[in-house]
């Protein structure tokens, strides 16, 4: 699919506020109700737009508890790791590594006995050989 102009536009809005209105979507871009919802039914439909989200806010996310998990899977296992990591509320993000570890997750929690508890978890997923975890003290630079 062909992202035009004002696609790219009306995506920039939604990321600012994922609630916009379709009335205000439209006047942001300078266009009529109908164009503007016609767009954002094609971008959904395409799978552009893939959902909706709620973004935190920082002061909500410094009082989380975060660490990386970087793990080892035994061969083949990946995908049923990845499945079962994605059903833990505290597992953030997981990422395809290169280097001695296969995957990084991103875990946090409110308190550290939660985050604990959160990297046994993961470690009793069968098929993870090993998990070595670097609490995050604070974050230097985010973009």
């Amino acid at each position: 699919m062909r992202i035009t102009f004002k696609d790219q536009q009306l995506l920039s809005v939604l990321r600012d506020d994922a609630r916009a209105s379709t009335t205000d979507i439209a006047k942001t871009l300078g266009v009529s109700r109908s164009t503007a919802q016609k767009r954002l039914e094609r971008l959904e439909q395409s799978g552009v737009i893939a959902g909706y989200t709620v973004r935190m806010s920082s002061e909500y996310l410094d009082q989380e508890i975060k660490a990386h998990v970087s793990i080892t899977v035994k061969p083949r296992r990946t995908a049923d790791i990845i499945k079962a990591m994605g059903k833990i509320d505290q597992v953030r993000a997981i990422y395809s590594v290169s280097g001695p570890f296969d995957l990084i997750a991103e875990v946090a929690a409110m308190e550290i006995n939660r985050l604990d508890t959160v990297i046994d978890e993961i470690i009793a997923i069968d098929g993870v050989e090993r998990t070595e975890s670097s609490v995050i003290l604070s974050t230097r630079l985010k973009r």
